[in-house]
């Protein structure tokens, strides 16, 4: 026969059709050639299709060890149930995972050295941590070194940090797990009060703790602390008094509000304000332009969770070019340019009465601005006033409602980025209406002075800057040539900057924030078109993506980050 004669015939459906068949053989008790016996529960099944579809069979039936003989083989100590299910996801590549089961199925998937059961069910428990069992969670996946829900656990002890420490498990936790919890950066508290409450809670939840907590103590940040809160609450517990180590940790906080003129010898750890930038928050895009370029007072809010916008309350001004930043949770819109003048002005948007309200002018006009919130004040740098751009730098003080001046940067620079990174205020780029800078130059409060960093590599000016796990990101922007999609990082530690993939869209005047452990880059210039549209940076990747567009406004917009737990909390008020 010719070759050109041979047909080869393929049933590709062949596995799919007979996996159900050798299925319904051993529900019949048929061709079994193996039992298996967990506890007092024995289950039949087919040696090849054990070896087949489960690891730790393969490796026992093909490896000439003694198991490979018996007709019957002991499971010591595992679930019997666990095992029936995985011996039954051999035979259909399907298996129930409930909150019933998922740890049982867990340690057996384990044992038997199957990782795809395994992964379904640390997705399982990733999937439903809540904040009454993340620590015992966290635990059981530690010990079944489930590396991956541990990171989960672990970020989400963090952004719900509040409610984390008011359960009954936190005050079961071991000292060095508490310390652990308490010396992350990226706790999400509202004030450093939450933090030494839990330290305090916990010591007191045993008398025997009590020697443990000058250790605990000092992974408090007492000098954020208020001097007031330091003296009525701090300073008045008899545990605290009668340790000489807790008294030297507290004098330490109180020299450093004393003292204002040696703070920049007194900078450690404690001094830094923690900066949770994984915790899920409300992106609020604020004021902005229309199609055609018209300043507005339109608000609207981005949840990134769902990908969604939703219509926010308008302000009662139009701005554009404005400086936003979020204090105590509520939204301040400050400056910009309403479409005939630079402005002054400034109102604060509250989520509990859901309202914006004016408060005091700033001492200047000021649009293309930087606003930051650090240590109990609102901080603006820069700008232009309608005539040059400015150096200038003001403080506002909320519980006064008064702005203050401050030093002013070495350069005057309007269309800056500037954000927050390790307790300084860091402004990046920008121009002075001849040249656009690559330089940056970073505000010590406790100093009161700007200092050089390192600059950039590249000009920039009208670009979005923002902070994200202890890392500074330089994002779009214009170079005086071209409009940029490129993104650069800057890592304290090294003092170095380093290229970061780019967007896919050149993006100037584009407003950047950090949400749920992600980089937001929204609305922007093209040098063509003002851009609704917004991209999503994924560190781990190292990748931007599409989100959804802005549905009120095209590009020019100003924006902040109120944490979706305030909002909440804000919204449950109202409702009683």
């Amino acid at each position: 026969m010719m070759a050109d004669d041979t047909v080869v015939f393929s049933k590709s459906d062949l596995p799919i059709l007979a996996y159900p068949a050798i299925a319904d053989i051993r529900r019949q008790g048929l061709l079994c050639d193996v039992t298996l016996k967990a506890a007092d529960q024995k289950f039949s099944a087919h040696r090849i299709i054990l070896a087949a579809t489960i690891p730790y069979f393969h490796a026992m039936f093909t490896h000439n060890m003694v198991e490979m003989k018996q007709t019957e083989i002991t499971m010591e100590s595992v679930e019997p149930s666990a095992l029936e299910a995985l011996i039954n996801f051999a035979y259909s590549g399907n298996v129930m995972i409930d909150v019933t089961n998922v740890q049982s199925l867990l340690i057996v998937a384990s044992f038997l050295n199957m990782s795809d059961v395994k992964d379904a069910c640390c997705n399982f428990l990733i999937e439903r941590l809540e904040s009454s069992s993340v620590l015992s969670v966290r635990a059981f996946a530690d010990q079944y070194l489930c590396s991956s829900v541990v990171e989960a656990a672990n970020k989400f002890i963090q952004n719900n940090f509040k409610q984390v420490v008011a359960t009954p498990d936190f005050l079961k936790l071991a000292k060095t797990e508490v310390v652990d919890i308490l010396s992350r950066d990226e706790l999400n508290v509202g004030t450093e009060e939450q933090v030494f409450e839990a330290a305090l809670n916990w010591i007191q939840h045993k008398d025997c703790r009590i020697a443990a907590l000058p250790d605990l103590l000092v992974n408090v940040r007492l000098p954020l602390l208020t001097p007031q809160y330091l003296t009525d609450k701090v300073a008045t517990e008899d545990i605290i008094k009668n340790s000489l180590q807790c008294r030297d940790l507290l004098d330490e906080a109180r020299n450093y509000h004393l003292m204002p003129e040696r703070r920049l010898l007194m900078q450690t750890f404690k001094t830094r304000p923690r900066c949770c930038t994984d915790a899920p928050g409300f992106i609020y895009a604020v004021g902005g332009l229309t199609i055609s370029g018209d300043s507005l007072s339109t608000v609207e809010r981005y949840d990134p969770i769902t990908g969604k916008w939703q219509a926010g309350e308008p302000m009662s001004t139009m701005r554009s070019r404005v400086g936003v930043t979020v204090f105590k949770d509520c939204l301040y819109a400050i400056g910009g340019y309403n479409g005939m003048e630079r402005l002054d002005t400034v109102e604060v948007y509250e989520p509990v009465c859901k309202k914006w309200r004016k408060v005091a002018p700033m001492n200047c006009k000021r649009s293309a601005l930087g606003a930051v919130s650090l240590n109990d004040r609102i901080i603006v740098c820069g700008g232009y006033d309608g005539v040059t751009s400015l150096r200038s730098c003001e403080t506002y003080d909320p519980s006064s409602d008064t702005w203050s001046l401050l030093h002013p940067m070495n350069k005057h620079r309007s269309a800056a980025g500037v954000a927050i990174l390790h307790g300084e205020v860091v402004s990046c780029g920008g121009h002075d209406g001849l040249s656009i800078f690559d330089s940056v130059e970073a505000y010590n409060p406790s100093r009161g002075e700007w200092r050089q960093l390192p600059a950039m590599k590249n000009r920039r000016c009208r670009l979005g800057v923002a902070t994200l796990k202890g890392k500074l990101y330089a994002v779009g922007g214009y170079d005086g040539r071209v409009f940029l999609r490129t993104v650069e990082r800057y890592d304290p530690d090294t003092e170095t900057w380093e290229m970061v993939a780019p967007m896919k869209k050149m993006r100037s005047r584009v407003a950047v924030a950090a949400a749920h452990g992600k980089l937001f880059a929204i609305g922007g210039y093209d040098g063509q078109l003002n851009l609704k549209s917004i991209e999503v940076y994924n560190p781990s990747l190292n990748e931007w993506s599409d989100g959804q567009d802005m549905s009120a406004h095209e590009g020019g917009v100003g924006v902040g980050v109120v944490p979706m737990e305030c909002l909440s909390e804000a919204l449950n008020l109202v409702s009683l």
